[in-house]
């Protein structure tokens, strides 16, 4: 195993907590305002904050799941909690915003008189809470797939109070009550596309596959510029966590050397893929003259 390590991408779990406090408040009070204003966006935008609130608690989980330290039955401890978490929130968006499409069609059709004042400062609080926690966790969402999992939450709630603002206004001003069902749909159609794109980049990591940032035949053509490597192959290179790139493969080596000197060789490689792939993680078996598929991918 390597001794190459960058620093671990610290994220500050209180502002999650803060932010699931909000949002049961917003929850809440959307939630009433919508049964007394007639608003399916309000209720919607209130669903979607309920979903949210879910969403944060099992974020929060897996934060504090994935500190927990390796053990002789969890080696590697709970360092994938966060992506699967990651995964879960990301089906949640996209099963709210089917809800969401199904309940905005129907009202498309048959729009209802809606309470539009009500809808109008519900739907500010919603901007304000909601923008005040995605702030806090913006920082967070740049460095971990968790983290960003709430905050597109956030954001998406952010987005859909605005959508809910305006169409308030326009039943205000406008008396277009039909705009309720638009605004629904609209808020369901973004909380599809980054959803699915969420979805794409969790299982990608939970299923083992290799980055989309790493070449495996460039990784290949480097590692076998150093010298005594014959062969690298039975190459795998996954993510632990976001912090963790691993790297694992068979080296064959061009002659039947001391233990020092492929610790020497190690290093050298070591060195390669830490500096140009960010593989923090290396595990290498040695093989001389091994009978063995020399194939670089090998179905184990």
């Amino acid at each position: 195993m390597g001794n190459n390590h960058y620093h671990k991408n610290e994220v500050q779990g209180k502002n999650l907590l803060f932010s699931i406090i909000l949002n049961l408040v917003i929850t809440v009070t959307q939630v009433i305002g919508g049964l007394i204003s007639g608003s399916l966006a309000l209720i919607s935008d209130a669903l979607h904050n309920f979903s949210d609130v879910l969403s944060l608690v099992f974020s929060y989980v897996a934060y504090k799941l994935s500190r927990k330290k390796a053990s002789i039955n969890q080696t590697f401890g709970y360092k994938r909690a966060e992506l699967i978490a990651a995964f879960v929130n990301a089906m949640t968006l996209i099963i709210v915003a089917l809800f969401l499409i199904y309940g905005a069609t129907e009202r498309f059709f048959n729009p209802h008189k809606i309470a539009s004042e009500l809808v109008i400062w519900l739907s500010l609080l919603g901007i304000i809470v909601n923008g005040l926690s995605v702030l806090m966790l913006k920082k967070d969402a740049d460095k971990n797939l968790n983290m960003k999992s709430a905050y597109l939450h956030l954001f998406t709630d952010m987005l859909a109070s605005v959508a809910v603002l305006v169409g308030g206004l326009l039943m205000k001003y406008f008396q277009w009550y039909w705009v309720d069902g638009v605004m629904t749909l609209l808020i369901a159609i973004y909380l599809i596309v980054v959803g699915v794109d969420l979805l794409k980049k969790s299982t990608q990591m939970l299923m083992l596959f290799t980055p989309v940032h790493i070449d495996i035949k460039e990784i290949i053509s480097e590692v076998h510029k150093i010298k005594g490597v014959g062969k690298l192959h039975h190459i795998h290179v996954w993510y632990l966590n976001e912090d963790e790139l691993h790297l694992e493969a068979h080296l064959d080596c061009l002659k039947d050397i001391k233990m020092s000197e492929f610790n020497e060789m190690l290093h050298n490689l070591e060195r390669v893929l830490f500096n140009k792939f960010k593989i923090n993680h290396v595990n290498i078996q040695p093989e001389y003259n091994k009978e063995d598929p020399m194939d670089f991918i090998v179905q184990d």
